[in-house]
């Protein structure tokens, strides 16, 4: 564990050693790797969106059995059942609920008044004063070079516009991989700094070895946004199926949606209707086709053909712009203790103010 500490209000809010989150991707924040980053002394996300309610439950065990320092959860706001996974993190004594949407007032409510730390993630200033004003005790900001569903501002733009408008702790995430990445964040007005592809590229990290490689051997260039998986923008690495994607008609989108719908209803006892209305959620306004409807619902099951069973050519694999300059796997305790040491000296190494 690092002897460098930068204390900061992200810290003392949520009582971990470091600046320094471990971001909740589906497939890939597990058990194993969550406890490890948490044991670090970073704070560790388990990622609940593909688990089932009870795999929830236990995989918060299995956390708390490897580790007694703390750690959050992450879920969809939108979800048909999340105020029974509120419930089980609440019951669980978990001490952060992190939301990849905003959340309601009163789902904000009901954590709060259990004690758990609510930081839920934005991507615009209306959104950050929103999720304040309703009570949130942090947001975390992802700009435009973050992994998965994304936007089009820089986090060097959006940061500093967050910060400025709430009065809660900001964390930065996109673009992050190392301790200038952190300097830089805490220069912008940020109390740390959140992280996924660098976290997924670790050797804690149960992705498989041949999806790492493939990441590894990634260029900045390799890493691209498009719209054809599921209609909304997502920065991943470009791979043979999103060529496929990007290049096929309506009636192959339509049947690739619905045999990878069927397969994630089976594996999530999800039903028809509600894989629609999930799907309908995450139009937020957008114009989008019934296969790219049924494929925002699914695309959990694309997510895992790649980070669990390891099908790069089958699957999609999420992926900040950072990818193009990560070049090993390292422990989350050797990572941690990496960034924390790198941004000690980049701090020395700054200009003095007379």
């Amino acid at each position: 564990m690092s002897d460098v500490t930068i204390p900061t209000p992200l810290t003392e809010l949520v009582g971990v050693r470091h600046p320094l989150v471990q971001t909740g991707m589906g497939w890939v924040a597990g058990p194993r790797l969550v406890s490890a980053t948490a044991a670090a002394g970073a704070l560790g996300i388990l990622a609940s969106a593909t688990m089932t309610v009870e795999q929830l439950r236990s995989a918060v065990r299995e956390v708390k059995s490897r580790t007694d320092a703390p750690f959050g959860v992450n879920l969809r706001a939108d979800a048909g059942d999340a105020a029974e996974r509120v419930g089980i993190i609440i019951d669980e004594g978990v001490r952060v609920a992190s939301f990849a949407l905003a959340p309601s007032r009163e789902l904000i409510a009901r954590l709060k008044d259990a004690g758990v730390v609510v930081i839920p993630s934005i991507g615009a200033k209306r959104h950050a004063e929103k999720v304040a004003a309703w009570g949130a005790d942090a947001v975390l900001v992802q700009g435009g070079e973050g992994g998965g569903h994304t936007g089009s501002v820089a986090t060097t733009v959006l940061l500093p516009q967050i910060v400025d408008a709430v009065d809660i702790p900001v964390v930065a995430a996109g673009g992050f991989r190392d301790g200038r990445g952190l300097v830089a964040a805490l220069a912008h007005g940020a109390a740390g700094v959140a992280m996924g592809t660098r976290f997924l590229l670790t050797s804690d990290s149960t992705v498989p070895d041949a999806v790492k490689a493939r990441y590894l051997a990634a260029t900045v260039q390799d890493v691209t946004v498009t719209t054809a998986v599921d209609g909304l923008p997502h920065r991943m690495l470009r791979t043979e199926l999103v060529d496929a994607l990007e290049r096929s008609g309506r009636a192959a989108s339509l049947l690739r949606a619905v045999r990878h719908a069927a397969s994630f209803r089976r594996e999530t006892d999800m039903s028809w209707a509600r894989m629609v209305r999930d799907g309908l959620a995450m139009k937020h306004g957008k114009d989008m086709t019934w296969s790219q409807i049924l494929l925002a619902a699914n695309t959990p099951m694309l997510l895992k053909a790649s980070m669990v069973e390891g099908r790069t050519d089958l699957g999609v694999m999420a992926s900040g712009q950072v990818a193009g300059l990560i070049d090993d796997l390292p422990s989350c305790a050797e990572l941690v203790e990496r960034v924390m040491a790198e941004a000690r000296a980049t701090l020395l190494s700054l200009p003095r103010v007379d």
